[in-house]
């Protein structure tokens, strides 16, 4: 076989490749492809994962997107751990929310959030509520109390380091306050102290509270957001920031629930997810979702969500470090502090 010969046999194989790549990154998804949620059956990710895959299977062509549960470790590190152990093509998704960028200061895997690419459909905004029969009829009568007492007036919120746990201490910052916070499993629990008057306050998600506000069992004090909000049937529930505006310093703090797809997947499949992601959030069914729920919807991907999640990691990272809740130091995982 002449060198000439074999010359051409490698070039016209090199070529195959090439276009062989290029179809399977062109016909994206052949395929189905696997959600895996890294939160419990029926609890809000995994709830926003489901419609948002439902709505983007509708959006892809030869589209079948699977959507499983992979729970267990801390941060979501177990299923987080699954998924970047799979092949970077694309056909496994991770399903997560803003609490995963506490999996590596807490000893659940060696990662920065930055390995996904991130498509957040939105979340539920934090608010501040008293027990019903509670005497403080205002934000700022709270905080008076709290300030003439400071840790008289117990406040539940879900376990340090979480969001909610977070949004009070950042109410603490911005007002001068200081309240005796008492830890719980999750926001149901902390809701549940509050309605029995284990505890004073409470620090949850609109969509968390709505039905015990709606009940009377809950009384709404503020929005931890810049802007209030009309509960229909309950009235204005003013912002925070009108009373004590220096909170514009540490809040909004916000959920962001969505998905990760690896971030050294083909830029070819990014794209065609990303297409069906914002075709889905523009979708009635999303919409609907959002108004019912009390969800502010994002539809951030890219460097958007990039920057939301950086900015979530050294946040949480670095609070949960100084509270001593975490086993790994940030620095060490190069994680900037906020």
């Amino acid at each position: 076989m002449t060198r000439r010969y074999t010359t051409l046999l490698g070039t016209l194989a090199t070529a195959a490749l090439i276009t062989a790549g290029s179809a399977v990154a062109q016909d994206y998804p052949t395929r189905p492809i696997t959600n895996v949620v890294v939160w419990s059956a029926g609890g809000g990710t995994d709830t926003v994962n489901r419609l948002i895959m439902a709505e983007m299977e509708k959006a892809m062509d030869r589209a079948t997107i699977n959507t499983v549960n992979r729970t267990g470790g801390v941060g979501g590190s177990n299923g987080m751990s699954y998924v970047f152990g799979q092949p970077s093509d694309g056909y496994t998704l991770v399903g997560l929310s803003e609490s995963v960028v506490t999996a590596a200061v807490q000893g659940g895997w060696d990662q920065r959030i930055g390995v996904w690419d991130i498509f957040i459909v939105g979340g539920s905004p934090d608010l501040i509520s008293v027990t019903a029969n509670s005497d403080y009829d205002s934000l700022e009568a709270l905080i008076e109390a709290a300030k003439a007492n400071p840790g008289s007036i117990r406040a539940g919120a879900s376990a340090a380091g979480s969001i909610h746990h977070l949004n009070l201490l950042a109410l603490e910052n911005g007002s001068g306050a200081k309240f005796n916070y008492i830890p719980y499993d999750g926001s149901a629990p902390a809701q549940n102290a509050a309605v029995a008057g284990e505890v004073e306050l409470v620090v949850t998600s609109l969509a968390e509270q709505q039905q015990l506000i709606q009940a009377g069992r809950l009384k709404p004090l503020a929005m931890l957001t810049p802007d209030g909000f009309t509960f229909e049937g309950v009235g204005d529930i003013p912002s925070a920031f009108d009373t004590f505006p220096d909170l514009s310093q540490y809040l909004p703090i916000s959920q962001a629930i969505g998905f990760g797809i690896k971030s050294d997947a083909p830029d070819d499949v990014k794209a065609t997810i990303t297409e069906a992601f914002n075709t889905a959030m523009a979708s009635d069914a999303i919409k609907e979702f959002g108004q019912k729920n009390f969800y502010k919807l994002s539809g951030a991907s890219g460097e958007e969500s990039a920057k939301i999640f950086d900015n979530l990691e050294s946040l949480f990272a670095w609070t949960l470090w100084e509270l001593d809740a975490a086993t790994v130091d940030p620095e060490t995982l190069g994680i900037p502090k906020p």
